[in-house]
């Protein structure tokens, strides 16, 4: 065997490993991927309704949430988390102030939980919006349905 036909291969001979699809197609995205353009289609769906209540507000995802005890009798949630069974899906953390500097309203949505209740793609999405329509309402002391009057 010729060196560049090693260096085209690997140590089994199978061949160089890489993406099965294109970039462009929806499936080239991993799943954290496709479950954070589900948040961000949501925000922007209730930004344009509430663009200046929500100004300033940022919006993450994280994959777990962080609970401090692994005992789940022992697990307290502050009132800023909205949970399903004790397990956390999303958090509202409120503007505050960290020494000299203002930290803005933050909600985080928990990637993990959600899409571990969800059926199918379809059901996460709606899932999702719920959670963010919930921590909006939450956050701006409103009723989610009058945040998101379709829901």
């Amino acid at each position: 065997m010729s060196r560049s036909a090693r260096s085209r291969r690997d140590r089994h001979g199978r061949g160089l490993r890489g993406r099965l699809v294109p970039d462009g197609v929806p499936l080239a995205r991993s799943r954290a991927e496709q479950f954070d353009d589900l948040v961000l289609d949501a925000v922007e769906d209730l930004e344009r309704r509430w663009e200046k209540e929500l100004a300033g507000v940022e919006f993450a995802v994280e994959d777990v949430p962080w609970v401090e005890h692994t005992d789940p009798d022992e697990v307290v949630l502050d009132a800023d988390v909205l949970d399903d069974g004790s397990v956390p899906l999303a958090r509202v953390l409120p503007a505050h102030r960290d020494g000299a500097r203002e930290v803005p309203p933050r909600i985080v949505v928990y990637r993990r939980p959600l899409e571990l209740r969800a059926h199918d793609r379809d059901d996460l999405a709606d899932l999702v919006r719920d959670v963010v329509v919930d921590q909006v309402a939450v956050l701006l002391g409103r009723d989610p349905e009058e945040i998101d009057p379709t829901g």
